[in-house]
């Protein structure tokens, strides 16, 4: 059975692991993915030793067909947030 992980039950574990408030807790780890998203807003990369790097991918525009009318479409260029798994939390997983 799997368990899904998100920010709530990630604030509480770390509540739980270093005796702080489940308010305080809560606190922290807003600040710490506000910061990382602050990061990668400004160009920078997340570098987290041992978990992973996340970085900012740019994609270039491109020709694309609207499916439901066939027209060529041109997509424009955007930006994607990317991840990349360290080869410690590669090998964890196996």
């Amino acid at each position: 059975m799997s368990t899904v992980m998100n920010k709530k039950t990630l604030a509480e574990a770390v509540a739980v692991q270093t005796g702080m408030t489940k308010k305080a807790a809560t606190e922290t780890v807003e600040l710490v993915f506000d910061m990382m998203t602050e990061t990668l807003r400004n160009g920078g990369k997340v570098d987290i030793s041992g978990f992973g790097k996340f970085e900012v991918k740019v994609r270039a525009e491109r020709a694309g067909i609207n499916p439901a009318t066939k027209e060529r479409i041109t997509v424009p260029a955007s930006k994607t947030p990317g991840f990349k798994a360290s080869k410690s939390l590669k090998d964890a997983v196996k």
